[in-house]
């Protein structure tokens, strides 16, 4: 079972909902909509899951929808139809006291906006929430503390958030809503107010933290750049409705329509990319049944200067080089193995592209791909550059 799962979730906000909702199912437009009713529709029959443990991204350009759909998942907002199930529990049949017990212990929020009390201190800001629980002032301290010292501001709990700088005082706002030890968090543009940099390591810093903390995260932007550096999963939304859900490099690769691809077309694929997004099938001899005659006929096929050397279980042993492998053949010799290079430039399929980059303009031979020994693939100038600038690549390296 899904963590959140979420079915037909509609807000229309205005006085003739009725009447919105038969122009919405007819097909009608938002601004059609607004129009005829004055109706404005926040979200229009969104339906997802969220698994247990991944950031679940959701983005768009500004009334797209999306900071209405996080607060529909919690209530704060009340649907116009539609479900939120928590662990299988409705959000919309429960109480008043229930549903405030769930946004209590449940769900935290963190916003763009820090929203920390000037005259407390960091460790009192981050306390607020547990002190309006009732909970004890020693055990509340301690749960702050250890808050604080995950989000790396241990030392600052006796300070003012004026005495800090707006990446720690974002900081403080995350560990408040940790505090409490949540299952989910909701983050609303958390970080969308913090000077690049800032934000760049805020970000790292919540990739570092999900490695411990394993939380449910829902988070909202509209920075595709930031969701595609996060997210385990993105849905883009557009005038309410959601336009594609899929992980980065489905929303690279494989854009539902035009609004998406107009979205990624600028993007910098090298900061998603990974080895197994730019390789491509490597020319190879094998050593147990295969000589240089046949590394060198092979060469000269594919007009390649070295070829990559496995045995028949496809375990790379090295790479031999085209006028290494002729003086063999011209001195009648068999033996690959005495011209074999063993020290080759390697990465996993799992390595990013930004550091392969680098690999590539030192090597003179093709990078070779590795997992658990077995040769996947190679990768080579014009197979990085086809991908980054998204050309289709073959299995062979050309482009179509």
């Amino acid at each position: 079972m899904s963590k959140i799962n979420v079915e037909g979730l509609t807000k229309i906000f205005g006085k003739k909902t009725k009447q919105a909702r038969e122009l919405l199912n007819e097909g009608s437009s938002k601004d059609e909509i607004l129009q005829k009713t004055g109706c404005t529709v926040g979200v229009n029959n969104a339906s997802f899951d969220v698994e247990e443990g991944e950031i679940f991204v959701i983005m768009g350009l500004s009334g797209s929808g999306k900071s209405t759909l996080v607060r529909l998942l919690n209530r704060l907002i009340e649907p116009t139809k539609g479900s939120v199930q928590l662990d299988g529990k409705d959000l919309a049949k429960m109480d008043t006291k229930t549903l405030r017990e769930v946004r209590r212990t449940d769900m935290s929020m963190v916003f763009q906006k820090f929203g920390l009390f000037p005259f407390r201190t960091v460790a009192s800001n981050v306390e607020y929430g547990l002190e309006i629980q009732g909970v004890d002032r020693l055990e509340r301290r301690e749960k702050a503390e250890k808050s604080l010292e995950l989000v790396g501001l241990k030392g600052y709990e006796d300070k003012f958030p004026d005495e800090l700088s707006g990446g720690m005082q974002q900081r403080v706002g995350l560990a408040r809503a940790l505090a409490n030890d949540p299952e989910i968090l909701l983050m609303d543009e958390a970080f969308s107010a913090l000077d690049p940099l800032i934000r760049k390591d805020m970000q790292d810093e919540l990739l570092d933290l999900q490695q411990t903390m394993k939380k449910t995260i829902i988070f909202i932007t509209h920075d595709l750049d930031e969701a595609l550096r996060i997210g385990d999963r993105i849905t883009i939304m557009k005038d309410g409705a959601i336009v594609q859900i899929g992980s980065p490099e489905e929303i690279l690769t494989n854009p539902s329509n035009d609004y998406v691809e107009k979205f990624v077309e600028d993007v910098d694929r090298s900061k998603v990319y990974t080895a197994s997004n730019v390789m491509v099938r490597p020319e190879t001899v094998n050593i147990e049944k295969e000589g240089p005659r046949v590394a060198l006929k092979r060469m000269r096929d594919a007009n390649i200067s070295s070829i990559y050397v496995t045995n028949r279980n496809r375990k790379l042993l090295g790479i031999v080089h085209a006028d290494q492998v002729s003086d063999l053949v011209k001195n009648n010799k068999d033996d690959l193995e005495e011209v074999l290079e063993a020290d080759v430039p390697t990465v996993t399929s799992e390595t990013p592209v930004t550091e392969i980059m680098e690999m590539l303009a030192t090597s003179g031979v093709p990078i070779a791909v590795v997992d658990n020994d077995r040769l996947n693939g190679i990768i080579i100038r014009g197979s990085m550059l086809a991908a980054l600038t998204g050309v289709e690549v073959n299995e062979d390296g050309s482009v179509s």
